[in-house]
């Protein structure tokens, strides 16, 4: 039985989205010749595991495990595009989002602040977050706490309410809050965007073929323009997909290196 899921962006608000999504993708797979393709995603997938299975047709990652624990496990499909926050083409970014009252004007100004996020396999909640504060740190130290919360949406929840101090929250998960729960950035503002980083990728297990990865692609490109998707995919904000060079994802690697390199490996 093949796994199918598509986790990294499927909120509350957007599960019809998400799954009307999948039900179009299956039938463009199935069109291009992939085989066993599920109707349905799968419920709650348990991650990583769900990405490491050998039975891994089609899911969607994040960058940082890509790069760690998924690498050499999944080949990457396809780089999605997203227009969010201005943000075009296979990239994205965080936003560093703070209390509304807060009388930051620059991320210099949160020295000493808590910082609230999602994972440390994060790179839109974590990684970026690190190497924004690892330049300015002082004696290894810029933060004065820093708190897991499990989610983006928590990570906002926690500033909202004065458990932290800033959070750094993936603008495709701000923009999409933007658009379908407003309420979720009541008392919250963006003080500032991170650097750039390839989007989240399409992956497939690493022992999937390089004619079924052509055909997942082919699939994807037919999605992605087909007109009976153009309402689905304005609401989830996807705009197509690319495929970037090899090594594209090696980006994120650097940014932690760099990180490390100035003796700040964690963010308290």
């Amino acid at each position: 039985m093949k796994l199918v899921s598509l986790p990294m962006y499927d909120l509350p608000e957007l599960s019809a989205a998400t799954h009307d999504l999948w039900r179009g993708l299956a039938r463009h797979f199935r069109a291009a010749g992939v085989a066993d393709v599920p109707a349905q995603l799968t419920p709650r997938p348990r991650l990583p595991e769900h990405w490491l299975s050998p039975f891994l047709l089609f899911s969607q990652s994040c960058g940082y495990p890509l790069t760690h624990a998924l690498k050499g496990h999944v080949r990457v499909v396809a780089t999605p595009c997203y227009d969010a926050l201005g943000n075009k083409g296979p990239e994205y970014f965080s936003v560093i989002v703070v209390p509304a009252s807060a009388p930051a004007h620059s991320f210099a100004d949160l020295r000493g602040k808590r910082a609230a996020f999602n994972s440390t396999d994060s790179q839109s909640g974590f990684n970026v977050l690190r190497a924004l504060a690892a330049p300015l740190a002082k004696d290894g130290r810029f933060f004065s706490e820093s708190i897991e919360t499990g989610s983006h949406v928590a990570s906002l929840e926690a500033v909202a309410g004065g458990e932290a101090d800033l959070a750094a929250i993936d603008c495709v998960t701000f923009a999409l809050l933007s658009r379908h729960n407003r309420s979720a950035l009541t008392g919250l503002r963006a003080l500032c965007r991170t650097p750039t980083a390839p989007a989240l990728p399409y992956v497939t297990a690493g022992s999937t073929s390089d004619d079924v990865v052509e055909k997942l692609r082919r699939g994807l490109q037919t999605a992605m323009a087909d007109p009976e998707l153009a309402g689905t995919r304005a609401t989830l904000l996807l705009t197509g997909i690319q495929v970037l060079a090899e090594g594209a994802y090696d980006r994120i690697v650097q940014v932690e290196t760099a990180a490390l390199a100035l003796g700040y490996p964690n963010l308290d």
